[in-house]
């Protein structure tokens, strides 16, 4: 009983509406549209909605309301023109069903379920109350049925069909519960499936590098899956899900709880939202969307939404600078001549023509009959109307239903040459035949052989990217600004004129749609505990690392011989650097090593000039001479260290070096065992006498020199010193240098030298006290004693320092410990040949020796 109240509340909705309106003849034209035919179509889709606006509630129908507006999609009404198209095509045709002309019944559907069911059940049995079983028609001319937009059309309709066999052909978006056989084996959908535009989503923002993205889904079925698809995507592109709002399909009870989150969505750092559904499911939410200005958003969507049907005439609009997928087909300039050539007058059947004339043409209907008066306007077209309001380039539906009209007519054609091969009928008679029989051919031409009717659309792979254009408000173009096809190469399955795209009002370039601020050169991300993968903090990159491109998640090192720039962006090629001559350092220590090898010269040929006197004499010339010429070799191979090495100066400075130290260091061990021997009483006489006339301390320097010879050759044979770079010592350098090569055989020659040291102090230190005249041992001890210290604070400052400086403190080292031992050993001596010449004599020295023996003999 109520479901019968219901009906009959339904059906006054017209009535509502009249109160509304101001002329009632565009309310009292009927709601459908036939054309005779010898063969007819059933199409089912809606033109018109129905929207409450203050929701005031029926008077006696409960759980109803009463303040019901109608508004015409007219982008739906190119649906019906595209039908009309292809049946005048098709009929003209004299080679596609000849002497058969095609017609169609034309059915608006509301947006109520079992009205659906209502219309299809009335053009099923011809009765206005529709019984089960009860078909009234006198002759049955249905061929097939021909729904959409929504799924929930064709699935409403395809359910009562199926009970009859009925060929059914959907034009809307491809669903893939349609696709059951077992559910819906009588029906057909005409559109491509979306296998793609998952993929193809997220190659665009993968392009514009947009990671923090918002979803708008219907609340069913398919907004489950493409959520799938995009979360699948998401993940492995790198792009994150801002927020996801699953929004109800009925048009009358927009959750409120979606408009709770409304002002999220608004402040959302997701400038990117991408909403994906049918016009009919969810035209609530763009209705209300485009009421809301969000100028500040881009909004990504699939073919089937249309958003100049929520235009109104304000400057600005939600939706400009939005992208639109659909599939690729061939445009038909075909169709938008004829559109050019539509009027009320030249198709009387169809009654929306004047409905349309009436709105934006003005004219009058007349009080009878309800007809147009007169021709009003003689060159009124629909190519006149606002882009916003009507398109005459044919959209992606519209296609399908051209595609869908020509299937019936081949499959009519087919099954009547049939005919006539296996039963020749007389010539006049009309065709005869079921319409379960037409599932056959139908089968063939759309599922097989999908080419044959030269349809010019290529395969779910290819999308065609639109950029809506829409400022000012009423503009409605959709611009064709790139492609997607997953046929080609990776790389190359986006392509985008960025030139073209036009973006939210808000934005003058490309606009941001990202968690937090991208990591620019010379950073990369750190991954934030808790928050998605796409919201992370920015780093600067390691010592010599650089990041080039935005975003990175880790540095790239500098090559060797390159360093990183100060912005961390860029790798420098290092420059070429080694202790050279031209340096200041280099230069200081040149100079300090020639002027104490050319000091240490001129002291030779001091000692040389006055060796008969006694201080010279006193002291043992001859390794005087000796120690003077392995200094004046001492200052000069510090020389070795400095200008640019090579495989023989990194030899030479090792060997040279110690060589030379060994003489050094030998000659004053020879010294002081001399001093020893000549005045050390516990010696027996003999023995002293023949370690004197022997010159036996003189062999200690060949002895001693050999040891070292011999630690060198097994340093040259096993790893010899090699020219090395040291890429770190120093920032945007590559400093040259020489390797010591066996770091075991570089301490021990170092350690064998600084053993001869400690033994030339011991020896030098036990005749310390002995008469001052004759003995140089203390001065042979501060002069090892430096020498020792010198070496020894020499392995922790070298071993902490790098490069360059490394070098020069070697050579520091060297001439350190050289000028000690000839500071300490050979000073006091010029001192007195050149200043104190009176003190170089033998009178003297025994006029300072008699006090002491007289004062020792007292004692």
């Amino acid at each position: 009983m109520f479901l019968w109240i219901f009906f009959n509340g339904f059906l006054l909705i017209p009535n509502l509406v009249v109160a509304y309106s101001t002329d009632e003849c565009y309310y009292k034209i009927k709601e459908d549209f036939h054309q005779e035919g010898d063969v007819v179509i059933g199409v089912f889709f809606p033109l018109h909605i129905y929207y409450t606006g203050m929701k005031f509630s029926h008077a006696y129908l409960p759980h109803y309301l009463k303040d019901f507006l109608m508004q015409y999609n007219f982008r739906n009404y190119q649906f019906l023109l595209a039908l009309v198209f292809a049946v005048e095509e098709i009929n003209k045709n004299p080679y596609l069903l000849p002497n058969i002309s095609l017609g169609f019944d034309f059915y608006n559907v509301p947006y109520n379920d079992i009205q659906i069911l209502m219309n299809a059940a009335i053009w099923l049995t011809g009765l206005s109350n529709p019984l089960s079983n009860y078909n009234c028609k006198k002759e049955n001319k249905a061929a097939a049925v021909l729904t959409g937009t929504s799924w929930t059309t064709s699935a409403h309709i395809g359910t009562l069909l199926q009970l009859y066999k009925f060929p059914q052909i959907t034009f809307g978006p491809f669903d893939p519960i349609l696709s059951n056989q077992g559910q819906f084996s009588s029906l057909y959908q005409m559109s491509p499936k979306d296998t793609f535009l998952s993929h193809a989503i997220v190659s665009l923002m993968v392009h514009f590098h947009w990671t923090w993205v918002g979803l708008l889904l219907p609340d069913d079925h398919r907004g489950t899956n493409i959520l799938s698809d995009l979360r699948e995507k998401f993940q492995s592109s790198r792009v994150c899900m801002a927020f996801v709002e699953m929004i109800p399909g009925t048009w009358n009870s927009f959750s409120n709880k979606f408009w709770k989150n409304l002002e999220k969505i608004r402040e959302s750092l997701a400038n990117v939202i991408i909403i994906y559904g049918d016009t009919d499911s969810l035209q609530g939410l763009m209705r209300n969307l485009g009421q809301q200005y969000f100028t500040q958003k881009v909004w990504v969507m699939n073919s089937q939404w249309d958003a100049t049907n929520h235009a109104e005439y304000f400057m600005l609009d939600s939706f400009h600078g939005s992208f639109i997928f659909e599939h690729h087909y061939e445009e038909m300039i075909e169709f938008t001549n004829f559109i050019r050539r539509v009027n009320p007058y030249k198709y009387p059947e169809d009654n929306y023509l004047p409905k349309l004339w009436h709105l934006f043409f003005k004219c009058r209907f007349s009080e009878l009959d309800c007809q147009l008066l007169e021709i009003c306007q003689p060159n009124a077209s629909l190519e006149f109307l606002p882009r916003h309001i009507f398109n005459t380039a044919m959209n992606e539906e519209s296609f399908n239903i051209y595609k869908a009209v020509y299937a019936v007519a081949k499959s009519l054609h087919e099954m009547s040459l049939q005919q006539v091969q296996l039963q020749p009928h007389a010539n006049g008679m009309t065709m005869v035949f079921f319409p379960w029989q037409l599932h056959h051919f139908l089968r063939k031409i759309i599922v097989e052989d999908n080419t044959s009717l030269d349809w010019k659309q290529k395969s779910d792979a290819e999308y065609d990217i639109l950029n809506f254009w829409n400022f000012p408000k009423g503009l409605g173009l959709k611009v064709k600004v790139g492609t997607f096809s997953s046929n080609t190469a990776q790389h190359q399955q986006l392509s985008l004129h960025e030139q073209m795209i036009q973006w939210p009002e808000k934005f003058s370039e490309i606009p941001p749609s990202v968690c937090n601020e991208r990591c620019g050169p010379g950073f990369r991300k750190v991954a934030l505990e808790g928050k998605a993968v796409c919201c992370y903090d920015c780093t600067s990159c390691p010592d010599n690392e650089i990041s080039n491109e935005t975003d990175v998640d880790q540095c790239m090192k500098c090559p060797e011989n390159h360093f990183a720039n100060r912005g961390k962006n860029h790798c420098l090629q290092k420059a070429v650097s080694f202790l050279a001559h031209e340096d200041p350092l280099g230069m200081i220590l040149t100079c300090i090593a020639l002027c104490f090898s050319a000091l240490t010269v001129v002291v030779l040929g001091v000692f040389v000039k006055h060796k008969d006197t006694p201080i010279v004499k006193a002291n043992n010339r001859s390794l005087s001479y000796i120690l003077l010429i392995a200094l004046t070799i001492c200052f000069l191979c510090s020389l070795l260290f400095i200008g640019r090495p090579n495989t023989v100066t990194c030899i030479l400075q090792q060997t040279t070096f110690g060589g030379a130290f060994t003489v050094v260091l030998a000659t004053v061990l020879a010294k002081a065992i001399t001093v020893v021997i000549a005045f050390r009483i516990t010696f027996p006489g003999r023995v002293v006498r023949w370690l004197i006339i022997s010159r036996a301390p003189n062999f200690i320097i060949p002895f001693c020199s050999i040891i070292q010879l011999i630690l060198c050759c097994i340093w040259l044979g096993i790893s010899p010193p090699y020219i090395d770079q040291d890429a770190h010592a120093e920032y945007g350098h590559v400093i040259i240098v020489c390797n010591k090569g066996s770091a075991i055989a570089f301490h021990c020659v170092l350690g064998y030298l600084c053993s001869l040291a400690l033994g030339s102090y011991i020896m030098a230190f036990l005749s310390r006290n002995l008469p001052d005249t004759f003995n140089e041992a203390k001065f042979l001890s501060f002069s090892m004693l430096v020498f020792f210290c010198v070496w020894v604070t020499f392995l922790p400052v070298y071993h902490s320092t790098k490069g360059k400086v490394m070098v020069a403190m070697e050579v520091f080292s060297i001439l350190a410990s050289s000028a000690a031992i000839l500071g300490f050993i050979f000073a006091p001596k010029c001192y007195i040949i050149l200043l104190k010449p009176d003190k170089n004599s033998l009178q003297y020295m025994r006029e300072r020796n008699h006090p002491r023996r007289n004062k020792s003999l007292k004692t």
